[in-house]
């Protein structure tokens, strides 16, 4: 049965402050700190309500809003939970052409399981060879939307991450090929999201598995952005000659997004001082582990957006809809929207969804409603009866 609820808002303030984050980790629960990007004002986001209080949509809106009725920034008005019961979800994938019905992987047991806005849970099977722990286990999948039938995984598999291809029909996953392997895996850090671009490449956020060195390692493929052909071969326009690496210098990347202008946005877990949220450029140094958060080195990209201290954030899942990015936040328990300007710029965080514990995924939904993955069963959280959920929220204007 659906709950629908007001949103909870909290207000991002502007605060120096030291951390207390725990390296290597995608983050436990701890209280608030402070968001900003460089030159944004503050935002002024609603009103809160009380927790499970039923709500009403904003005047006007009483149906869920399309991605293309007017420009953005959008805001949260109204949260639903729609499915429950989930075992350490990670990924979120909408299956082309179906009404509502999505795809989720358990990272965990290693299996994908289909959802519908009913609250249906059916399980779909378990993916081959997904041998992972901590951080590691069956994580992204993403559909490719010029073949709408290969459905693309990633998964820990032992010593290595891999991407691979099946297919997805009838509720049945078809046989399964490697796509690309090598990719450093370990207890932390394994990076896992999957994004086709709209020039119609697969991009693979990973992370360095808690080797440090290999972000600036060219020959690794660990701590870096990787676009590939969805046949797993290097695109000719790749800036390194011969190798999938688009961007280098990241931590761990467990979220990719595209704007309408085809920029890639990327979310970013820091260490000790700052998490971040990066607009990505080809070819670019992003810092790490010589830089994190703002730095103002000339060798090195500057994020868009920082968190400080990391337990504001810690963000994983991130969605693009007309003219703001949400990031899923983990250690943060809670939902970050920032707006953002046709420069590239962006404005003030605002927080939202304060109540359901850490947020895995964010990912805009056919009908222009946002669904939100909750992720308190992962072993860092505190799970609650029904954990874990997928929320949907209803966006305005």
């Amino acid at each position: 049965m659906s709950i629908r609820r007001m949103i909870v808002v909290v207000a991002a303030l502007t605060v120096v402050g030291g951390s207390c984050s725990e390296p290597g980790s995608d983050g436990e629960a701890s209280p608030p700190g402070s968001a900003s990007s460089p030159g944004a004002s503050p935002s002024s986001p609603g009103a809160p309500s009380s927790p499970g209080a039923p709500s009403s949509l904003s005047p006007g809106t009483s149906s869920p809003s399309s991605p293309a009725a007017q420009p953005g920034p959008v805001t949260p008005s109204a949260v639903e939970e729609i499915v429950t019961g989930l075992a350490a979800p990670w990924s979120i994938a909408f299956v082309p052409g179906s009404d509502g019905q999505a795809l989720v992987t358990q990272r965990d047991e290693g299996t994908i399981v289909l959802v519908d806005t009913t609250g249906a849970v059916t399980p779909v099977g378990a993916v081959p060879g997904v041998e992972g722990t901590g951080e590691g286990g069956l994580l992204g999948l993403a559909f490719d939307p010029a073949s709408p039938a290969d459905l693309y995984i990633y998964a820990t598999m032992g010593s290595q991450n891999v991407v691979q291809r099946t297919t997805y029909a009838s509720g049945a996953l078809g046989s399964f090929e490697v796509v690309l392997d090598g990719i450093p895996a370990g207890t932390r850090h394994d990076g896992g999201r999957l994004a086709f671009g709209p020039d119609g490449m697969l991009y693979i956020s990973t992370g360095e598995s808690g080797n440090a060195d290999d972000a600036q390692d060219l020959g690794s493929l660990g701590g870096k952005i990787l676009r590939i052909t969805p046949d797993g071969s290097v695109p000719d326009d790749n800036p390194f000659d011969g190798s999938p690496i688009w961007s280098y210098g990241h931590r761990n990347v467990e979220g990719l997004a595209f704007d309408d202008e085809g920029r890639l946005w990327a979310s970013e877990f820091g260490d000790r001082d700052a998490d971040e949220l990066n607009l990505i450029v080809a070819g670019a140094n992003y810092g790490w582990p010589f830089v994190e958060g703002v730095g103002g080195a000339p060798d090195y990209v500057d994020p868009v957006v920082e968190w400080r201290p990391t337990s504001e954030s810690s963000p994983s899942g991130i969605a693009y809809v007309r003219d703001t990015i949400f990031v899923a936040a983990l250690r943060g328990e809670r939902l970050w929207q920032v707006p953002l300007s046709s420069g590239g710029d962006a404005g003030e965080p605002a927080a939202f969804v304060a109540d359901y514990g850490r947020l895995r995924d964010a990912v805009v939904a056919p009908d222009g409603t946002l669904w939100v993955l909750t992720n308190n069963t992962d072993g860092r959280g505190d799970p609650r009866t029904g954990d874990d959920r997928i929320l949907r929220l209803t966006l305005t204007p």
